[in-house]
């Protein structure tokens, strides 16, 4: 029951006194988050055609994070994460990266299921690029690039043209020129499904790697419980479209960047998350 002071504050037309608070803390988790999603919905065409893909949703993603969108087909994963690029504005409420209206190219790197690499281009010239346009001097430029290739595996292959290397190591191209634009934000959409599973496995590994040595905040969408398990911080479950949250839950597995993955897959709380994980998606796609 309130207290008199508190009906006397009511009825002078002030707000009941946990509105305030709960209004600061929104406003505090969204200055702190590097993303902000705020009662978000999203439709694809309009009036009676149109197709609500997604919300409403809302999400918070600290700095360092590694988010994993997961869920069935249709459940809008892609859909947010281009939200969260700037490929796409949102058709009711917003998206904000670091305190700002996300703009494709400015605030994140982006791997998509294919490597897009120029293949005209040498792998080092396909990531110097990149550090061009985020204004690296041309001197310091072949140093970076032997370092970001050396950081996902693959010293020594600058001066090959894509075509001479495997999909594997394209994706893994892709990602060096992802983290070389200097951005401290990292999307993928699916960057492992079309390759084959060993390939796919040594990717996560290297990705997890670089991701706990970096800091870097990463959003990745998979349909792979497994691979969220392995690779996030964190695992959203969206349900089947229009996509909303079913779950949101942590994933506290070591993470110092030397974790044997086999170990790390053998865990019984490996296992446990991966249970919870799962069933969540499937209870999402009834």
């Amino acid at each position: 029951m309130p207290s008199p002071d508190e009906d006397r504050r009511t009825e002078a037309g002030g707000e009941a006194p946990a509105a305030a608070p709960d209004r600061d803390r929104a406003a505090t988790a969204t200055a702190t988050a590097a993303v902000a999603v705020r009662e978000v919905t999203h439709r694809y065409g309009r009036g009676a055609d149109a197709v609500t893909a997604l919300g409403p949703l809302s999400l918070d993603i600290p700095a360092g994070e590694f988010l994993v969108l997961v869920g069935p087909s249709g459940s809008g994963k892609s859909t947010l994460l281009r939200l969260i690029a700037g490929f796409e504005h949102a058709t009711e409420g917003d998206v904000t990266v670091h305190g700002g209206t996300p703009e494709p190219g400015r605030q994140a790197g982006v791997v998509f299921q294919q490597p897009r690499l120029f293949p005209w281009h040498t792998v080092g010239d396909n990531i110097a690029l990149a550090l061009r346009y985020a204004g690296v001097p041309r001197a310091e430029r072949p140093a970076r690039v032997d370092d970001l290739l050396e950081r996902v595996g693959l010293a020594g292959t600058a001066r090959r043209r894509t075509w001479q290397i495997s999909g594997g190591q394209q994706q893994r191209v892709a990602i060096a020129r992802a983290l070389a634009g200097g951005k401290d934000l990292l999307l993928l959409d699916e960057p492992f499904a079309a390759l084959d599973a060993l390939t796919r496995e040594r990717l996560q590994e290297d990705l997890r790697t670089v991701s706990a040595l970096t800091g870097i905040t990463s959003v990745l969408v998979t349909h792979s419980v497994d691979e969220a398990v392995f690779l996030g911080t964190r695992a959203v479950v969206l349900s089947a479209g229009p996509g909303t949250v079913a779950l949101d839950a942590p994933i506290p597995l070591p993470r110092t960047g030397s974790d044997d993955p086999d170990g790390l897959r053998g865990l019984p709380e490996y296992a446990a998350l991966r249970a919870e994980i799962g069933a969540a998606v499937r209870d999402a796609a009834r």
